[in-house]
């Protein structure tokens, strides 16, 4: 763990209860100040920032741009601070989603969103849509996020629409829900999962002390 006291900004533009990531974060850096940013203003001066999401693709580019976020991350990006996304705060990073009749997202990443489809199968069993439970997810290549993290270890996801893996130089973790989809992305100092770790007890609280302690570099 670094030895000075961090600023830990988490991005709140209004999709979801962030106090659940804000108190797993408090809780494995109990040192470190949490703050839920709703302006770039409060952001400003952050060691690390987390972008959360849940919700429709659609409210939550509006609302990410709607704050004025979009300048603050890609600036964090470019020098180098350590970002983590979670969820939408993944599916935002993309290229495209599919959701709502299309949505352009960040294209921070180059990869579409996909829906998962009707008549969803994975061994003549019909899998449900949404994604909702716990998942085995594969590291896909080493990262400092994955440390003291057991290789298969099972995350949380709720989501009707992913990022594909095949094809994916991005992909850090592999999961398979009647597709190959990634679990989570990695490049340089940017980390993000589809999963909640703040809700994947164990392995996702370990994942965040990670994040905490992660300098930005692979």
């Amino acid at each position: 763990m670094p030895s000075s006291r961090q600023k830990i900004a988490v991005l709140d533009y209004g999709m979801g209860n962030l106090h659940s990531v804000a108190s797993a974060l408090q809780k494995v850096a109990p040192a470190d100040e949490v703050v839920l940013a709703t302006t770039p203003e409060q952001a400003q001066g952050a060691d690390r920032l987390l972008v959360p999401g849940v919700g429709a693709i659609r409210d939550c580019m509006a609302g990410f741009v709607e704050a004025g976020f979009v300048p603050l991350l890609r600036d964090a990006i470019d020098s180098g601070l350590p970002v983590l996304g979670i969820c939408v705060g993944m599916q935002i990073m993309m290229r495209r989603s599919e959701e709502n009749n299309g949505v352009d997202c960040l294209d921070i990443f180059p990869q579409p969103v996909k829906f998962f489809g009707a008549g969803l199968r994975e061994n003549d069993e019909r899998l449900k849509v949404p994604h909702m439970g716990w998942n085995r997810v594969e590291q896909t290549r080493a990262h400092p996020l994955w440390s003291d993290i057991e290789d298969g270890s099972r995350f949380y996801f709720v989501h009707s629409y992913y990022v594909p893996a095949e094809n994916n130089a991005d992909v850090a973790g592999r999961t398979e829900y009647g597709v190959s989809l990634a679990a989570a992305v990695a490049r340089e100092n940017i980390f993000a999962t589809q999963f909640h770790p703040e809700k994947s007890a164990d392995a996702g609280l370990q994942l965040l002390k990670n994040f905490t302690a992660w300098n930005g570099r692979t």
